[in-house]
């Protein structure tokens, strides 16, 4: 089984190392608007109740990363959906393997991705002139939520592209998925959300992934905030590789 998922995680990551437009977008939109953000929004930290930050790129930082994460996300059921309309699931489903290790072997493939991403942004904050106050150590925890998150965003990639077996339905989700994003806390402080905004944010798993990471660039590393971001991405990875799991068996029945 560890052997059929890791051969699967390869294959998908060097598909996706071949095509320069899928790996992009993970980096230049997010990019983009990290810099409008930070450009016209630099005074919101003076606002009564925002945290005590160098500037407002340090606060951005954890939301162009989770934005990053959830395009891959994305990006890992288009790619999902597209072995589907071209057989190669079909071949998959027929050989002598475990069915799970389909599922398995293409959220793994973003683990190393999700990485990537995660350092590059850390680099690029860095490079203009934000700051990491928890250290390597803040580093460190930044690395493990996002790629535990990328994870889980790419779980609900596939489990969407296994259900709608369609490139471009997969593709139509991405505004519902920045929309869910907004009505968080990863661009704005929770406390100075209006409602219901406020109230949505609060149950939003993707508020604590983002604090999660947030806490330890922006001040010294607290156990609560990070273990809340890991609890949220990893329990959002957990029940998305349920349902994933769930949709294979429903379309293997299907076929």
């Amino acid at each position: 089984m560890t052997r059929i998922v890791l051969a699967l995680a390869q294959r998908a990551l060097r598909n996706a190392l071949r095509r320069p437009q899928y790996l992009a977008p993970l980096i230049i939109f997010p990019s983009l608007f990290l810099a409008v953000n930070t450009g016209g929004l630099e005074r919101t930290t003076e606002l009564p109740g925002f945290p005590d930050v160098r500037g407002f790129l340090d606060f951005q930082l954890s939301a162009a990363i989770t934005q990053s994460l959830l395009i891959g996300g994305v990006q890992a059921g288009i790619a999902q959906a597209l072995e589907i309309e071209g057989g190669f699931f079909d071949r998959l489903a027929t050989s002598p393997i475990p069915r799970t290790a389909i599922v398995f072997g293409r959220v793994l493939a973003t683990v190393p991705l999700a990485l990537f991403q995660v350092a590059a942004f850390l680099v690029i904050g860095l490079a203009f002139g934000a700051h990491i106050e928890g250290g390597w150590a803040g580093v460190a925890l930044v690395l493990l939520i996002g790629s535990v998150a990328g994870a889980g965003f790419a779980a609900i990639g596939v489990a969407l592209a296994l259900r709608a077996r369609n490139a471009s339905l997969v593709q139509g989700i991405f505004p519902i998925a920045f929309v869910v994003l907004f009505l968080s806390s990863a661009f704005f402080p929770r406390d100075l959300l209006s409602a219901p905004a406020s109230w949505i944010a609060a149950y939003n798993p993707l508020s604590y992934i983002a604090e999660g990471m947030r806490n330890p660039i922006i001040a010294s590393i607290s156990s609560e905030a990070v273990l809340e971001g890991l609890a949220a991405a990893a329990g959002l990875l957990g029940v998305m590789v349920g349902i994933s799991i769930a949709a294979l068996r429903g379309r293997l029945r299907e076929a």
